[in-house]
């Protein structure tokens, strides 16, 4: 169904995001990410302890490609 939107301001809009106005019918954005972390970077919770006496991430990747989104349209 047809709307009249009066003025729009956009900021700033991140990489894998999507402005729409208007009719749509499937919205699907795509996105790739590799993340590298030391040990207890994702813990949360309170009154949480993590002890590491020796921490290393190893951020070499040999492979030219990775698996992508190829089908998950």
């Amino acid at each position: 169904m047809p709307a009249i939107v009066g003025a729009v301001q956009v900021i700033s809009i991140g990489s894998s995001s999507v402005f729409n106005i208007g009719d749509v019918y499937k919205i699907m954005p795509l996105s790739n990410a590799k993340t590298f972390s030391g040990a207890g970077s994702f813990n949360t919770g309170d009154g949480l302890e993590v002890v590491n006496h020796y921490s290393s991430t190893n951020t070499y990747d040999n492979d030219g490609v990775d698996q992508g989104n190829y089908f998950n349209a």
